[in-house]
């Protein structure tokens, strides 16, 4: 791998109506972008602190995994709580984000959880009526974002693949996501966050911002993540578990974002989590 400093250019022209302001979108297009790119895979990371964005100092990790790609994804969870960097350890992969919502205590998923025809979880309606209203399916080495609800899943009958909901979403279709049935402050404050993107040419992309660090990172609002997703190419996004949860690993770099269970603005803050996302 070979690390070097670059100015990252994002295709912003057609989504400025969206923009906090179009100062933010200038701010991400112009951003000098730390770019990491695995030959062998495909994988890029790219990571940057933008000062300015959204009125703060914003800190990005960036991991885009290219249609092309030979792998496969996979959702790990139903062990109980393991840092995001030990399930994809577990399960030899390329990079991992942490997953969605969970019961700090018991350890299990409060989000809908299914592998090969099997429940391993059901959404809590406390979920329901907060932010759970997508869902991340992975089957046939792909990945997709789904639109979810209490009465899909009362009804769902997918036996193949893996299904782990989350939310809220982000984007669908390209368009900006109705958060008017969210909790409020759980859509304008602002959070650590993580979320995953599909783009309009196929790739996926894993996305932390970091937060809860004074002068170095400030969180985003639920708007301002799904801005920065559009402005990344996203077709479909959606948010998931976030917080001290927020997570993003890479083989070969460890941990790359700022998780903030411990406070601090490192790389060690990482939490155990319930399930996470992977590729391999």
């Amino acid at each position: 791998m070979k690390r070097y400093l670059t100015t990252f250019i994002i295709v912003f022209a057609a989504t400025l109506c969206y923009a906090q302001n179009e100062q933010d979108s200038l701010l991400i297009a112009n951003a000098e972008w730390q770019i990491t790119r695995d030959s062998d895979s495909g994988i890029t990371h790219r990571s940057a602190q933008i000062k300015g964005l959204y009125g703060g100092v914003q800190s990005i990790n960036i991991v885009e995994i290219p249609r092309a790609h030979k792998g496969h994804y996979g959702i790990e969870g139903g062990k109980g709580m393991r840092p995001t960097s030990r399930q994809a350890a577990d399960n030899d992969a390329r990079a991992a984000i942490n997953g969605s919502y969970y019961n700090m205590k018991a350890g299990n998923s409060v989000c809908f959880y299914k592998v090969d025809g099997v429940v391993i979880d059901s959404t809590a309606t406390s979920e329901f009526d907060r932010r759970a209203n997508g869902a991340v399916r992975v089957h046939k080495r792909k990945v997709q974002i789904i639109e979810w609800s209490k009465a899909i899943e009362q009804n769902y009958r997918g036996s193949r693949g893996t299904v782990l909901v989350s939310g809220p979403m982000l984007l669908s279709g390209g368009a900006l996501s109705d958060w008017s049935r969210c909790s409020k402050s759980f859509v304008q404050t602002r959070h650590p966050r993580s979320a995953i993107l599909v783009t309009r040419r196929g790739d996926v992309v894993m996305l932390t911002v970091d937060g809860r660090s004074k002068g170095n990172a400030d969180g985003m609002s639920i708007p301002e993540l799904a801005f920065l997703a559009k402005q990344l190419g996203a077709l479909e996004a959606i948010n998931l578990d976030g917080g001290g949860s927020t997570t993003l690993w890479l083989r070969g770099e460890g941990v790359v974002n700022y998780p903030c269970d411990n406070r601090l603005f490192d790389h060690a803050g990482e939490r155990s989590v319930s399930n996470a996302i992977y590729v391999k």
